[in-house]
């Protein structure tokens, strides 16, 4: 059974950082690329940032210079760190399992991050 267990999400003001972590089982993390999305209220999700099996890394221009994943496959765990938040970031975010040609995709259930002035 695959479980995504996300934390790290919070208030925060404007300006500040904060580490979303995901512990991932039940998948063999290291051959599998890995994402963090968001949802705020209202919104459809959308893509944060995305890091593959070799390290390569992907993110939406919003978070671009800001944002950071990271991986540890000895932990099986995604990082996100969101440094210089705005409120705009302000949404749910999930960790997700990608997809591969074989294997279907897989989604924790979520951490708020509150950007708040």
């Amino acid at each position: 059974q695959v479980q995504l267990v996300e934390s790290g999400g919070g208030l925060v003001q404007p300006g500040g950082s904060l580490r979303l972590s995901c512990a991932a089982s039940g998948v063999v993390f290291s051959r599998r690329a890995m994402g963090w999305y968001r949802q705020a209220p209202g919104n459809q999700r959308e893509m944060v940032a995305r890091i593959d099996t070799d390290g390569s890394t992907t993110y939406a221009d919003s978070v671009k210079g800001r944002f950071t994943i990271s991986r540890d496959n000895s932990k099986s765990t995604v990082y996100l760190q969101m440094n210089s938040l705005k409120p705009e970031d302000t949404a749910v975010y999930y960790c997700n399992v990608e997809r591969t040609m074989y294997l279907r995709d897989y989604w924790g259930k979520g951490t708020l991050v509150t950007v708040y002035s």
